[in-house]
C-alpha cells in the first residue's frame, strides 16, 4: 500500500484508496487494474476485492512515519476524486499531507470537475502538487478545472497520450509529463504529438518530462526523445519556472 516506486517522476507511492472505474478513453487499458488483479491472485489482503473501490484507513498515516523526505505519488492505484470517495476521507488524506510537510505529494486525477468543486474545502499546502491526466484534446478542459484550485504547483500528465493536443493553455501550469501507453494492446503514440507538446512547453518555459514511448515492451522503446532524456521538473522554489534536466 506504500513503498518505493519505479515510476520515473516520483520516488514512492501511497495508496489510502485502491480501485476505480473507467470514465474516458485513457482508462481503457488501465495498468492499475491489471496490477490489482495480479495482487489479488497473490493474496494481498488490500486487493481482496480486486479493482473495486476500497478505502484503507490503516495506511492513512504511513507518510508520517517516513522520516526521510521523499516525493510521493498519492493513489497510484485509484483516483482520489472518485465520486464514491467521501469528502471526509479526501480531507483526511489532505490532513496527513499537510502534517507530513517533510514530503512532496503528487496527486493526479481524471475527475477534474469534482476536484474543482471540492478545491475550496481542501488545505493546499506548498508540498501538495495537483495534476490532471489528459489523453487527447477532448479532455483539455481538465486543465481549466485544475486552474480553479489553489494548488501551489499544478501539472499535467499526458499519459497515455492518444492524440494530438494543440494550443495547450499553459498559464499557471508548472510541469508537463508525456508518456505512451504500455502493456498488452498498448495504443501507439505518434512522435509528432510528443514533439508538439514539448515545443509548446519550451515556448512557455514550462518544465517538460518525457516518461516513455510505451508499447508492449516499454524497456525496448525507451524514453529518449530526439536523442536525449527530458527530465525537467519544477524548481524547489514553489511557483518557480526553473528547468532541471
Amino acid at each position: 500500500m506504500a513503498g518505493r516506486s519505479k515510476i520515473e517522476w516520483t520516488e514512492s507511492t501511497w495508496n489510502p484508496v485502491t480501485g476505480c472505474t473507467k470514465i474516458s478513453p485513457g482508462c481503457r487499458h488501465c495498468y492499475a487494474e491489471r496490477l490489482s488483479r495480479r495482487l489479488q491472485a497473490m493474496g494481498q489482503p488490500n486487493y481482496a476485492n480486486g479493482f473495486r473501490l476500497a478505502l484503507h484507513k490503516h495506511v492513512l498515516e504511513a507518510p508520517l512515519k517516513w522520516k526521510q523526505p521523499r516525493t510521493i505519488f498519492v493513489n497510484s492505484m485509484s483516483d482520489l476524486f472518485h465520486k464514491k470517495i467521501p469528502i471526509r476521507f479526501v480531507c483526511d488524506v489532505f490532513r496527513v499531507m499537510q502534517q507530513a510537510s517533510q514530503h512532496r505529494f503528487q496527486i493526479l486525477t481524471k475527475r477534474s470537475r469534482r476536484l474543482a468543486a471540492l478545491g475550496s474545502e481542501l488545505p493546499w499546502e506548498p508540498n501538495i502538487w495537483m495534476g490532471v491526466s489528459v489523453e487527447n484534446a477532448d479532455y483539455a478542459y481538465r486543465v481549466d478545472n485544475l486552474r480553479q484550485t489553489q494548488a501551489a504547483v499544478k501539472f499535467i500528465s499526458f499519459e497515455p497520450l492518444l492524440g494530438p493536443v494543440p494550443e495547450i493553455d499553459l498559464e499557471g501550469i508548472f510541469w508537463v509529463i508525456v508518456g505512451g501507453e504500455s502493456g498488452p494492446q498498448a495504443r501507439p503514440m505518434k512522435p509528432e504529438w510528443v514533439r508538439d507538446i514539448r515545443d509548446q512547453c519550451l515556448a512557455a518555459g514550462t518544465p517538460f518530462f518525457f516518461k516513455q514511448w510505451g508499447g508492449v515492451n516499454k524497456k525496448r522503446t525507451g524514453r529518449l526523445l530526439d536523442g536525449r532524456a527530458w527530465d525537467q521538473m519544477p524548481s524547489s522554489e514553489v511557483g518557480g519556472r526553473h528547468q532541471t534536466a
